[in-house]
């Protein structure tokens, strides 16, 4: 009796270790060389352009965005992107906001410049722009020969705060934070690019490049 049941208990356990080579069998045969050959590898995201700044032979010292602080509030300079004031790109952007061809500084521009900035409010008080507090707060240098870049407004955004497309007024409250875009005009050679900030008696500066002069 006790032969028949280990006979019984050898014979199951042959069975079931069958079973389990053939499902090992089987799973190992579905990946083929073929299915292997035709599995794609996962997309690697592209990288985002933040600058074109050694078109104009301008080489970097720190790599965007660079942020400065002063009296409570931050400028991050995410994005700098320099076009001949007459090109596609440049009067798209014109046509769209509503920019004006001239600006307070310079009168025949050379070069449109688009940029991206985010802009916090880290003191306790109300930080704006607006009719009647248009002072600049921060400034963006590219030449020592009168290279301030002069900026300009979006006529098709006045009256709106905090417009994420093309900023023209802005209110942040304590701890808040915008992040849009800011066009300039410029007629001037490219030796360098400083970032000023002047806010509530405090200053800060960065060199993303540093004089080329």
């Amino acid at each position: 009796m006790k032969k028949t049941i280990v006979r019984a208990v050898l014979t199951t356990t042959m069975l079931f270790s069958m079973v389990l080579g053939q499902n090992v069998i089987t799973n190992a045969a579905a990946v083929t060389p073929s299915a292997i050959a035709t599995a794609k590898p996962a997309a690697t995201p592209a990288p985002i352009m933040r600058d074109n700044l050694s078109k104009y032979g301008l080489k970097k010292d720190l790599e965007l965005p660079v942020t400065v602080t002063a009296g409570g509030l931050s400028y991050t300079l995410e994005k700098f992107m320099i076009y001949d004031f007459k090109s596609k790109d440049a009067q798209n952007l014109v046509e769209q906001f509503k920019y004006d061809s001239f600006g307070g500084m310079v009168s025949n521009p050379k070069h449109f410049i688009w940029t991206k900035i985010t802009i916090k409010n880290n003191s306790n008080k109300i930080v704006k722009r607006s009719l009647n507090d248009q002072k600049e707060k921060w400034s963006l240098t590219l030449s020592s020969s009168g290279g301030r870049i002069d900026a300009i407004w979006p006529k098709a955004n006045v009256g709106k705060l905090n417009n994420k497309d093309a900023f023209y007024y802005y209110s942040l409250k304590p701890g808040e934070q915008l992040t849009t875009y800011q066009a300039f005009l410029y007629d001037q050679d490219f030796k360098y690019l400083v970032i000023r900030l002047f806010h509530e008696g405090g200053f800060d500066e960065k060199f993303v490049v540093n004089s080329q002069e």
